[in-house]
């Protein structure tokens, strides 16, 4: 790959070649003293869509004339209009369109989903996280096995990293579960791990973890909108992921769940209830008796936030536009470029911590910082400060993620050339 940081010609035929360029006008690309950022932040909040205003204004505008109406009236009636969420998602996670749907917030969908598919025995009380988990999960996970009356400080089991990098691999998580596997109820394990951007096989990791009698749920955060998935296929009993980062619904935006259609029509599993989980067709009897609706949305509680939702519309959209496998093939194109600058130019100042197979990553690299958090700090501060942003991970690490939707090569090689200048006055 030619990746000259002199020569701007390389940079600007690839993204003159690149069939989804034109899906960049398509978000608001903030400015930076007049001019547009190399905005590399996707991973922790997306850029907004053009269409996110419209679509909320289309709502507030029903609200405006149809008040108590706007539930059964118009293209999109708000009685059913998490169903208009439920396909495109399902797409983009490869499962069941009554497998997926769009509720809450993901640490909300993941205590949800955990009362019912964390059933703690004396026997077996355990849980099965990566060490290092972002720490919404861990204090999640660490109060449910409280919430039972178990000890985290028995009960929590946290796989420390077993390659260079904070790495994890397969073999280790075999390993721990063949160790550990009768004392484990639950194994909850990232898509994308946060801090180190190192992605998983869940379909192996779901097959030990069933193996040895274990339920096992993913939290797709860093995953979905990034790397093509297969929750289906995958075998897992539930997963959980917010649609703030990269798939651009919006800030606090709602998140989504999953539920296998194996456990679709199980009466006998417990759950927090709430009406709108209720089968549809009855719900308005308001009778006192909870009779859940079939497949994932029996997992909901209150009625869809609209307003929330309208955004999210806008963005899966442009998902449904581009499709997964084209996003995913320029992603390993421009995150095989970020670490071809890095290895051929910037290797004195940052290491990279992620996985060099494109199959174990998505679209982040991150960089540790070569000198210590000072340094590192320094050098975070002298590219925001250029309008190259990217985000920062105690103590020494920077994640940058061009996102295939609106990053160009060009953007990578604006941050290469701002490393540069740094590492040659610093």
């Amino acid at each position: 790959m030619h990746t000259d940081l002199d020569h701007d010609a390389w940079a600007l035929a690839l993204d003159a070649a690149d069939p989804l360029a034109h899906f960049r006008d398509r978000f608001h690309i903030p400015l930076h003293e007049g001019r547009e950022m190399q905005y590399f932040v996707g991973n922790s909040l997306g850029l907004q869509p053009r269409a996110a205003a419209a679509a909320v204004a289309e709502e507030l505008e029903r609200w405006a004339t149809q008040a108590v109406e706007g539930h059964f009236r118009g293209e999109r009636p708000w009685m059913h209009y998490h169903a208009t969420l439920r396909e495109p998602m399902a797409r983009i996670v490869g499962a069941q369109p009554q497998e997926v749907v769009v509720m809450n917030t993901l640490t909300v969908n993941l205590h949800l989903l955990m009362a019912s598919f964390y059933r703690p025995t004396r026997e077996r009380p355990a849980i099965l996280v990566e060490a290092g988990a972002f720490p919404s999960d861990r204090h999640a996970v660490a109060s449910q096995i409280r919430f039972h009356g178990f000890d985290p400080a028995r009960d929590l089991i946290e796989l420390e990293a077993d390659e260079p990098g904070g790495l994890i691999s397969l073999a280790a998580i075999e390993r721990v579960l063949a160790e550990h596997g009768p004392r484990i109820a639950l194994v909850l394990w990232p898509g994308v791990q946060y801090r180190t951007g190192q992605a998983f096989d869940l379909g192996a990791i779901a097959r030990l973890a069933k193996a040895q009698g274990c339920a096992v749920g993913f939290d797709l955060a860093h995953a979905a909108g990034n790397l093509p998935l297969a929750l289906h296929d995958s075998g897992a009993d539930f997963a959980a992921w917010c649609t703030y980062k990269y798939l651009n619904g919006g800030p606090g935006a709602v998140a989504a769940a999953f539920v296998h259609e194996r456990h679709a029509r199980r009466g006998d599993l417990p759950r927090l209830a709430g009406w709108w989980g209720h089968r549809p067709e009855t719900r308005f009897l308001m009778g006192p008796d909870f009779d859940p609706a079939v497949g994932a949305d029996g997992w909901q509680l209150s009625n869809p936030p609209i307003l929330a939702m309208a955004p999210l519309r806008a963005a899966l959209e442009l998902f449904d536009a581009a499709t997964m496998p084209a996003l995913r093939e320029k992603s390993i194109a421009l995150t095989g470029c970020l670490e071809a600058l890095v290895r051929q130019h910037l290797g004195g100042v940052l290491e990279i911590l992620t996985p060099a197979e494109p199959e174990r990553r998505g679209a982040q690299l991150s960089l540790r910082v070569r000198g210590g958090r000072d340094r590192g700090r320094a050098l975070f501060e002298h590219l925001a400060g250029g309008g190259v942003l990217g985000d920062w991970r105690e103590p020494d690490v920077i994640r940058i993620s061009p996102t295939p939707l609106y990053n160009r090569h060009a953007d990578l090689l604006a941050f290469a050339r701002s490393v540069r200048r740094w590492s040659l006055t610093a």
